[in-house]
């Protein structure tokens, strides 16, 4: 059976503000990066990604060319996370922030989550001041000022996303030991279902225990989980 596993997930911020400034955005999307235009011009809906997904498994040039700009788009982001250098104050912190691709804004809340206390958002919140209530504003002021109002509610509502999330995937890995450790699985998963314990947390652990087991080639550990992962699945919906 594979070992238990239990990591960093992230929640989609899905926040939006207009500012002057190109260096930060908070609309934090999922997209099809497809910079040669392999895959066509982009589509959204349930029937645009079943056809994109018959696309790949007819396609085998396509489906080559998507991992390798896929794998070539991760490797970008690690070169650029290990490039940066962690900031050491309150001040610096929110120029880090600031100076963050859209797209990164999670993995950073999640990395500096313990120095997103109560001393960083009273700094934020005291330049925040001092910019709203300044007798004269010129107009880098008041950009900076929509900068850090937008910088404000991603990192709030990103992190009280990524608290939840944490304390729901330690509820998750507390469930899923229980079914693990049960003689019964079955009347086990019915008694969750009575409780409320089974939801979308613990299918998320599930998904990386599969993902662990196929990297791992432990194909019987893999199948289990897959198996138990379609009744947690099945008594969820139920």
């Amino acid at each position: 059976m594979a070992s238990l596993s239990i990591g960093i997930a992230t929640t989609s911020l899905s926040l939006c503000t207009k500012t002057t400034s190109h260096r930060f955005r908070t609309r934090i999307c999922c997209i099809g990066w497809d910079p040669e235009g392999i895959l066509g011009p982009p589509q959204t809906g349930h029937i645009a990604r079943t056809e994109f997904k018959r696309r790949l498994e007819k396609d085998a040039d396509a489906r080559e060319a998507f991992e390798r700009q896929v794998h070539e788009e991760k490797e970008r982001r690690r070169a650029f996370r290990q490039s940066r250098v962690i900031p050491d104050s309150p001040a610096e912190l929110i120029e880090y922030f600031l100076d963050t691709e859209a797209q990164e804004i999670e993995y950073e809340i999640a990395r500096m989550r313990p120095r997103l206390d109560e001393d960083f958002f009273s700094h934020l919140k005291f330049e925040l001041g001092q910019l709203r209530f300044a007798v004269l504003k010129t107009q880098d002021m008041e950009d900076r000022l929509i900068e850090l109002e937008a910088l404000q509610k991603a990192l709030l509502e990103g992190t009280e996303a990524y608290d939840k999330m944490q304390t729901e995937l330690i509820t998750a890995k507390a469930s899923l030991t229980k079914i693990l450790t049960s003689k019964d699985i079955k009347a086990t998963l019915l008694d969750m279902v009575e409780r409320n314990e089974l939801n979308r947390s613990l299918l998320t652990l599930l998904d990386e225990n599969i993902a662990n087991a196929h990297n791992g080639n432990q194909k019987q550990a893999a199948e289990f989980m897959e198996k138990l992962r379609g009744s947690v699945l099945r008594y969820m919906t139920v």
